[in-house]
């Protein structure tokens, strides 16, 4: 079977690809790029796209998030243990009243934080493949697919109060931990991709997005903020592996939503190619506001 992301993912590309295809390089589906980069990986949906469609010899995946690719090397190393405590969360969660789930959610989240100062991040272990199967039930069964932490790192979705989640799909976990085989997998910052990326090298960008108003970012992804400086570092590494002869693309909200005149990404990305897709608005409280609008892809080529 084809691999599709296995979480849910505030701003997630799955409902894009089409659109994002079409403006995919030629070099890239001519099979004449044989690398692939995405340094803010989130759920996956290009990298699980592209690869499984287009010749990629080499690849690179990261996110800052360090929870986040724990669950990535966790699946690439051990996906049978995962499937096993995650179908036991599920033979325990599913039979539940709605009174008990949500008192099942908040144990499993109040245990993930809990267990915390425990994880060491940089050895595998037992304790990695039950962090997975509680990153991925909360993921399933929170609000909306969030992932948002506080100032002391700790997750703090509230319940999400979904009738029939899907919470274990073993099969497309099955999928997913195949195509992960072989992928360089890293926790960090964007710019650690420098040493993958050459002139052979696809890079896709899908940093947190720049908020269209003071209300429209959803809080703390990560503990560091990704503010308008971080956006015109971004940009500004962007530039630097231009040089290096990459071929770039990158994701950003459209400032034009709102503003016809920000034209924070026009200097930003100055002398790049901008165009727009057409996106579902995923996080607003009132559905009436949910609608079509349009976000940015900035290419160098």
């Amino acid at each position: 079977m084809n691999a599709t992301p296995f979480l849910k993912w505030a701003g997630g590309k799955r409902q894009l690809l089409a659109q994002i295809d079409t403006a995919l390089p030629p070099r890239l589906k001519q099979g004449r790029l044989g690398k692939y980069a995405e340094p803010f990986v989130g759920s996956g949906a290009l990298f699980f796209h592209v690869v499984q469609r287009y010749p990629i010899a080499e690849i690179y995946l990261a996110d800052i998030n360090p929870e986040l690719m724990l669950v990535y090397r966790t699946l690439q190393r051990d996906v049978t243990a995962v499937i096993a405590h995650l179908s036991d969360l599920e033979a325990a969660y599913l039979p539940c009243s709605p009174v008990q789930r949500r008192a099942f959610y908040y144990a499993q989240r109040d245990q993930f934080n809990a267990n915390l100062a425990t994880i060491d991040f940089d050895a595998f272990s037992a304790a990695w493949v039950q962090r997975t199967a509680q990153f991925i039930f909360l993921n399933r069964t929170g609000y909306n697919g969030l992932f948002r932490v506080n100032s002391r790192g700790r997750f703090n979705v509230p319940f999400g109060r979904y009738l029939n989640p899907t919470l274990c799909n073993a099969a497309n976990l099955r999928a997913a931990a195949a195509l992960l085989q072989g992928v360089r997998l890293a926790a960090g910052k964007f710019t650690r991709c420098a040493d993958f990326v050459d002139d052979q090298t696809f890079v896709y960008f899908d940093p947190p997005y720049r908020p269209l108003s003071p209300t429209a970012n959803f809080a703390a992804y990560a503990r560091q903020p990704f503010d308008d400086a971080q956006q015109l570092a971004l940009a500004d590494f962007y530039r630097r592996l231009d040089r290096r002869g990459a071929v770039l693309m990158l994701s950003n909200a459209d400032p034009h939503n709102v503003n016809p005149h920000d034209d924070f990404f026009e200097r930003a990305y100055a002398g790049f190619r901008i165009t727009r897709v057409q996106a579902r608005r995923a996080i607003n409280s009132q559905a009436g506001k949910r609608g079509p609008i349009s976000e940015l892809l900035i290419m160098n080529y």
